[in-house]
């Protein structure tokens, strides 16, 4: 991703509310499945970490990416968002 896409992303993340919450259970399966079927239905996500969770938001971005095969396109304080590109929009054209 170049830093004018990383840019771009950033720009439409600011509006969006978040969609999960992460709690003290962390990383579970579950949240995994969860950001998967946000996937879905949208490209890009915003997760808010709650306060009670004790793990590093960063990692846990990372990790959230390498089990959905997508991209962290930023982490500020206790927000994370991901982006993954729709296979099916780019089969119309």
């Amino acid at each position: 991703m170049t830093s004018k896409q990383r840019a771009y992303l950033k720009s439409l993340a600011m509006n969006l509310e978040p969609v999960l919450q992460i709690g003290k259970g962390g990383l579970a399966p579950e949240v995994t499945e969860s950001v998967n079927e946000c996937f879905n239905t949208r490209e890009i996500i915003k997760i808010s970490v709650l306060k009670n969770c004790m793990d590093d938001p960063k990692q846990m971005a990372n990790m959230l990416a390498d089990r959905t095969h997508s991209q962290v396109v930023q982490v500020i304080g206790r927000k994370i968002v991901l982006y993954k590109e729709n296979k099916e929009d780019n089969k119309r054209g």
